[in-house]
């Protein structure tokens, strides 16, 4: 089997370089499977959990709450908003995240932006979904 190297990048950090077997992630037409030698392609990345696979069968999640990947047939550059290895999520943070996410969305008020809360919900459950995936697949990122 061959392999392509995988970078995963925050404005703030690199979160992830990897050589793999296969990334699955929510582009901006659909869900995308990218194995090496792809064709070339840009697109934007919707909120979801990339799916990263290994030449030797081990599959673990990265949350990322969207940004943009360049894919070529020898590299796969995911440049995300905001991503993070599931060893390394705080499970009650991110639980505390989506009750205050909720229950700002339930307020009628107009000083709650409910666009941000709305956004917010979605990166607490991919983080508590992602701590979920990772366990079930004895995943290999993070703690």
């Amino acid at each position: 089997m061959i392999t392509v190297p995988l970078e995963i990048v925050t404005p703030e950090r690199v979160i992830l370089e990897q050589d793999v077997r296969m990334v699955t992630l929510q582009g901006g037409y659909g869900e995308l499977g990218i194995l090496p030698r792809h064709m070339p392609l840009a697109t934007a990345v919707k909120p979801c959990l990339v799916r990263i696979k290994l030449e030797d069968g081990r599959e673990d999640v990265v949350p990322v709450s969207g940004g943009f990947v360049e894919i070529l047939p020898d590299k796969i550059t995911l440049l995300a908003d905001t991503a993070e290895l599931p060893g390394d999520i705080d499970a009650d943070r991110a639980q505390s995240a989506k009750d205050r996410a909720e229950r700002r969305i339930a307020q009628t008020t107009d000083d709650v932006d409910v666009d941000r809360a709305k956004k917010a919900l979605v990166r607490a459950q991919l983080r508590l979904d992602a701590i979920a995936e990772h366990k079930d697949l004895g995943g290999f990122l993070g703690a």
